[in-house]
This record gives C-alpha cells, structure tokens and sequence, in this order.
C-alpha cells in the first residue's frame, strides 16, 4: 500500500507543477513539458486501472488527492508543435537543468 499512496502523492505533486509551469513563457511551449503531461496522464490511467480494487479503499483524503491530479491534469492544454526549449535556444536554464524533468525524475525513484 505504500507504493500506491507514494504513487498517489507523486501524481498530485507533479500536476502542480505542471499547472504553475503552464503559465511559465518557455516551459509551456517545451516538448518536455508536452510529453511528461500526455506521461502523467496516461500514469493516472494505468495506476487506477492496476489498482481498481484498491481505489475504493483509499485512506485519508488520497482518493481526493488523486481526484485532483486528475482534473489538473485535464484542465492543461499541451502546446501544439511543442519543440525542445534547450535545443532552440529560448530555455537559459543550466546544463542539465530542466523544472518539468527534474520534477519528473522523483517518479524514477519511487
């Protein structure tokens, strides 16, 4: 059950900052931006179909958590001809320096 309630919590967690980097002028046009949020999407899927059993039982307030994720995630329109931001020359960040992916990198871990 741990694994699904860190699962849950990463879900919420990067719906946020998937929302906040939306209206972020080079994160929004990214394709990394654009294929973690069609990634996370599918994620959600994937974790509610393993786990339809488990969806009804849910301790404290997850299933509201997963819920929102959801809808975050469906309310973010991905940008259309989305390009690398890095690659273009519009992202400054440093080298190996990317918000959408290093945010993306917890799920790795979990």
């Amino acid at each position: 059950m741990a694994e699904l309630v860190n699962q849950i919590r990463y879900f919420h967690f990067i719906s946020g900052v998937l929302e906040c980097q939306q209206r972020d002028p080079i994160c929004s046009k990214c394709k990394a931006f654009a294929n973690t949020l069609e990634r996370m999407k599918e994620g959600i899927a994937e974790l509610e179909s393993a786990h339809v059993e488990r969806m009804h039982t849910l301790p404290g307030g997850l299933a509201g958590l997963l819920e929102e994720a959801r809808n975050r995630l469906e309310g973010i329109r991905p940008p259309e001809d989305a390009v690398g931001q890095k690659k273009a020359g519009n992202c400054r960040m440093p080298e190996g320096v990317c918000f959408v992916k290093l945010s993306k990198a917890v799920w790795d871990k979990l």
